[in-house]
């Protein structure tokens, strides 16, 4: 069992035993019903990623390549469009959150990523002063909000930090959620998430070093409770997957593509588990 399947059961264990239903809830499934949750708050994880803990449960398949390309898509490319993400990238599941037909998810991500220009400011900060205590990337603009409709970001704040240990420099990862969609997207942003941090240690050169994960709503949706009895059951697999970017140290940033990284050693149990997702 990984660090992360022993996380992923004990939340799935106090979500049913010990959360509380959400009242007026926004989502909606796509028959148009109500998709209520049960959920706890607060929920804090942190993986060591240099002594080979990584997000990710073996309990069932994860998307890995498709969550790193929406990575790309939104701090690279800096976009918004659902046109070039699918047209460049393949991934499609963005479409059910388009806005009133603009083939965008509105003034949402990339669009304020490149709105205020953070990755260039992120990486010129690290930089001049690894050390400096202020590598914070926010989507939560207000701003923005009110231009265009949109799903409000769920992965919202990240922030970095260096360390000199043994005279080697790690670069630490703090990733918060306003929301989690615990049993279809947990591993998945996380993973992402890592692989953010991976892309800018690749850039400077460092090691990557501490990921930690808050969530501050953690739920379950009411049409998957059957399958968080099915992962309770199942027994995780023996491996251990780590992610691998191979491509040599200082490469820049915006250079590195999804076929860059390696998921290795990941033999996760099967068969997939199918979701209804909430809209």
């Amino acid at each position: 069992m990984t660090k992360a399947d022993g996380i992923f059961k004990e939340n799935i264990r106090k979500i049913l035993e010990e959360g509380v239903w959400s009242e007026q809830a926004r989502p909606k499934y796509k028959d148009g019903t109500t998709a209520n949750s049960k959920y706890i708050t607060g929920s804090f994880a942190e993986y060591d990623l240099s002594k080979g803990e990584f997000p990710i449960t073996t309990l069932r398949p994860i998307a890995i390549k498709s969550a790193i390309k929406e990575v790309l898509w939104i701090y690279q490319d800096q976009s918004n469009s659902l046109d070039l993400l699918e047209e460049k990238y393949n991934v499609h599941y963005w479409n059910d959150w388009e806005v009133e037909g603009s083939r965008t998810i509105g003034q949402r991500y990339g669009a304020v990523v490149k709105k205020h220009d953070i990755m260039t400011k992120i990486l010129k900060q690290l930089e001049d002063n690894p050390w400096n205590r202020r590598n914070v990337i926010s989507l939560w603009d207000y701003e923005a909000f009110e231009q265009t409709a949109g799903l409000l970001p769920c992965a919202f704040q990240t922030m970095f930090d260096v360390r000199r240990v043994d005279g080697d420099i790690y670069l630490d990862a703090t990733l918060t959620q306003r929301s989690n969609d615990m049993l279809v997207a947990h591993h998945i942003n996380a993973m992402q998430y890592v692989a953010l941090q991976m892309m800018i240690a690749k850039h400077f050169g460092w090691k990557v070093g501490k990921f930690f994960y808050f969530i501050n709503n953690l739920h379950i949706y009411d049409n998957q409770f059957d399958n968080a009895e099915e992962l309770l059951r199942r027994e995780p697999s023996d491996c251990q997957p780590h992610l691998v970017l191979n491509v040599p140290d200082g490469t820049d940033f915006f250079d590195i593509k999804a076929e860059d990284f390696e998921l290795v050693n990941y033999e996760p149990v099967k068969p997939q588990l199918k979701f209804d997702l909430a809209i």
